[in-house]
Formats: C-alpha cells, structure tokens, sequence
C-alpha cells in the first residue's frame, strides 16, 4: 500500500511543464531562470512557445530532468507565485 508521500513518478525522469502566461517582453527569460535555479543542467533552447489565437497569451513547456518531488514541487511553488505567469501545469 502507497503513502501520500510517495510519488507516482519515478525518479530521475525527464518531465513536461506547462507555463502560462500574457504575452509580454520576458516572459520567457523569467520562467527560463526559475526551471534553472531548479535544474541547472536545463537547455533553455528546448523550450517549446505556442501564442493564443489572438496572440494576447503565451504557453511555455519545459522539460525538466526531475530528480524528486520536492523540485518538481519547488520548481511549481515558484512559477506559480510569479507575477507573470497565470497557470502552471
């Protein structure tokens, strides 16, 4: 039987997060420097930008080299309270 504390996702793997945000000058620098105070090893050039319809959004994925759930939790803890960015997932 598993605990709450233990993660469905095995560690270290590479793992997607989404970012979203208005499309706005450094956007992306912003989210960039939180993923690698986090993962030090990530290549900012992976990063994949999608523009909303109307272009007023922005959608960011990075894939980061997870090595636990306490970065994981980190790394979202911190673009969350961002003041650019509106959702992550």
């Amino acid at each position: 039987m598993s605990t709450l504390t233990e993660s469905a996702i095995e560690f270290p793997c590479d793992f997607p997060i989404k970012v979203f945000g208005q499309s706005q000058q450094g956007f992306a620098q912003a989210v960039m420097e939180v993923v690698l105070q986090h993962d030090p090893e990530f290549k900012p050039a992976t990063i994949e930008m999608k523009s909303s319809k109307q272009g007023r959004y922005i959608s960011l994925t990075c894939i980061v080299r997870a090595t636990s759930q306490e970065q994981l939790d980190n790394i979202y803890r911190e673009l969350c309270d961002h003041p650019m960015v509106i959702m992550v997932l």
